[in-house]
């Protein structure tokens, strides 16, 4: 029994440790990023979007989309979408489509009026931010895909350091009631209850987030399989001919409108234009979304024939990324407003008191381990 409760501490001890840097910092990062839609409207430096009647009609997308290439002639459009938060169409622009993500540019219209609004340079001509700081060290680390993939392995092994930590709590309990911190014994005995006890509390949290965040990190490899498998499939009639001329494109207007009227119990979220590389070099890729809570974040992407308008693809996402997409709103909280937010916001703060415990018990492991020994042996001699 003795060994076996080793060889668990032994994984759990190992596990955390090696984890537990990258850990401080994702959760560090987390907590503002938990807040990011609010902390953006309360540091905007934009002027407030004038009113206008209720029901005014918005602007074309090709309006839109005509001023983009009238400002900028000689770039292509990656994708446009209207903003959930704010009414205003957001046209992302690149030098051409073989340039990395880093060289785009944004430019915001008014959806109302098609005025524009803001013309953003790319991210190396930005001053530094931030939430686009919190958000990259979250992400990535400022690594690209090889962060997404370290920290992604380093969520693993805090997936299986929190299911040895519940597999060590049950030996460990078995005399005490749940709960117990024993303030009369001394530091270490304090720190192991209160490390056990917040460990144990909020187990079920601390699994769902390490493993949906296991999922999101895991975003590019899987949408870059689909790309390779049921796309390359589906695009295979194309292969060999030549890319669509600006000129002969399909409206984008009508496209985006042909994509509602098809599948009226969804919403249309974004349109990705044709050559990108996340897309089809012959197509516009519709993404759409349900309008519930829960079928919000479910997205069907919809190919457009970028010559004729028509629809020749409604794609059924594979399971894999069903998963990922149905992962996000569990890890990032922001599913059911602010309450749900200042909750995740909470027990991201108590599983850096768990972190910090752990380090803690870490230094003093030697007297800890011996306490903890000392218990477990005492609880199997009294039954």
């Amino acid at each position: 029994m003795v060994k076996n409760i080793k060889r668990w501490l032994a994984w759990h001890r190992w596990t955390s440790l090696i984890c537990t840097l990258f850990l401080f910092i994702l959760c560090i990062t987390g907590l503002p990023l938990i807040f990011g839609e609010e902390l953006e409207k309360v540091f905007s430096r934009e002027a407030p979007f004038p009113p206008m009647p209720a029901g005014t009609p918005l602007v074309s997308f090709d309006k839109v989309v005509a001023q983009a290439f009238q400002r900028y002639p000689h770039d292509v459009i990656n994708f446009m979408y209207p903003d959930d938060d704010y009414p205003q169409l957001v046209v992302s622009m690149l030098p051409d489509h073989a340039s990395p993500p880093k060289l785009a540019h944004n430019l915001y219209f008014d959806a109302r009026t098609g005025i524009l609004r803001r013309d953003e340079p790319p991210l190396t001509k930005q001053p530094p931010d931030f939430m686009r700081t919190m958000l990259a060290l979250h992400r990535d680390m400022f690594m690209g895909l090889n962060g997404e993939l370290f920290l992604g392995l380093m969520g693993l092994l805090f997936v299986i350091s929190l299911v040895t930590g519940a597999v060590l709590y049950g030996p460990y309990m078995k005399k005490l009631e749940f709960g117990t911190v024993r303030r009369d014994r001394n530091r270490r005995f304090k720190w192991l209850d209160l490390h056990n006890l917040l460990g144990i509390a909020s187990l079920v949290w601390l699994v769902v987030v390490g493993a949906t965040g296991v999922m999101n990190e895991l975003a590019t490899p899987l949408f870059g399989l689909f790309g390779q498998t049921e796309v390359k499939q589906m695009l295979a009639p194309y292969a060999g001919k030549p890319p669509i001329p600006r000129d002969s494109l399909y409206s984008t207007e009508a496209a985006y409108e042909h994509v509602k009227a098809a599948l009226p119990g969804m919403e249309a979220t974004s349109v990705v234009f044709p050559g990108n590389p996340y897309g089809s070099a012959y197509h516009y890729l519709v993404w759409t979304k349900g309008t519930s809570n829960v079928t919000s974040r479910l997205f069907t992407p919809v190919l457009v024939d970028a010559r004729t308008g028509n629809i020749t693809h409604i794609i059924d996402l594979p399971w894999y990324l069903r998963a990922l997409e149905m992962s996000r709103p569990l890890h990032f909280g922001d599913y059911g407003g602010m309450p749900l937010k200042v909750i995740w916001a909470l027990f991201d703060v108590v599983c850096i008191i768990v972190l910090a415990s752990g380090v803690y018990l870490w230094f003093a492991r030697r007297k800890t381990q011996e306490a903890y020994f000392s218990q477990i042996e005492a609880n199997m001699i009294n039954g």
